[in-house]
């Protein structure tokens, strides 16, 4: 089962002194819990960097995709909105590539887990938009960004019926390490909050799986992950 896994981007990394040497350059990357997860699933990761790609040979070749989390937030001018409160780091070469990818996988019908920020993705590319930043506004939100080791739950969860609530049970205890959340979800359905009322997970009707987590399964476990390989696996995608 071949699973797409797009990866996260830096800027100029390199030798500082030797620039004429090694000059500095960009870099694509991803933290290698995501492969773990894939491979415990029983899926073969395909690392997609950002950028322009020929989307139809990706997905002719893939079973499932996986958006990734990573260190940027969406910039709001791409859910109509105007910049209210702190943003972090902005790439619109990942957001643009993931945008696109996301509405393929939701338009194809291809199996697709959004994690954290790929959870956020997946709202904006289906319209839907995102709070920007949790602590200035939401009065009295708990802490989403945990203070310690993130392979370590943080809050617990409150799951409603759902495909997510099969593995996960009804009040599982997940990690934190974000800082903005989807708000209005479109056209998807939240099945998950955290105690806060922060939404934690959003599934697509209609699809065969389209799926975000704001939480990151990949360092405490690999149920969601799984979940999208059966779901890949019995759709037989590859090679139709």
């Amino acid at each position: 089962m071949i699973v797409l896994v797009t990866t996260d981007r830096r800027e100029g990394v390199g030798h500082h002194d030797t620039p004429r040497v090694r000059p500095r350059r960009d870099e694509s990357y991803l933290v290698e819990a995501y492969v773990h997860a894939v491979r415990a699933a029983g899926g073969v990761p395909l690392l997609v960097a950002p950028g322009e790609t020929d989307l139809d040979a990706l997905l002719s070749v893939a079973d499932a995709v996986v958006i990734t989390g990573g260190k940027l937030d969406i910039h709001p001018s791409h859910y109509g909105a105007l910049v209210s409160a702190r943003l972090n780091h902005i790439d619109e070469l990942r957001t643009q590539s993931e945008l696109a990818l996301a509405r393929r996988c939701m338009h194809d019908g291809v199996p697709v887990l959004g994690v954290c920020g790929g959870m956020q993705a997946l709202a904006v590319a289906a319209g839907g938009t995102l709070i920007q930043d949790i602590p200035t506004q939401i009065p009295g939100a708990m802490e989403h960004v945990q203070p310690t080791d993130p392979a370590e739950g943080w809050h617990s969860l409150r799951v409603e019926s759902s495909a997510l609530r099969l593995v996960l049970g009804c009040a599982p205890v997940v990690n934190s390490t974000h800082h903005q959340a989807v708000d209005d979800p479109g056209p998807f359905r939240p099945v998950a909050w955290a105690p806060d009322g922060v939404i934690e997970a959003i599934e697509l009707p209609g699809h065969p799986f389209c799926t975000g987590v704001q939480w990151h399964p990949e360092l405490l476990g690999v149920q969601p992950y799984a979940l999208m390989v059966d779901v890949a696996r019995a759709l037989g995608r590859r090679g139709r």
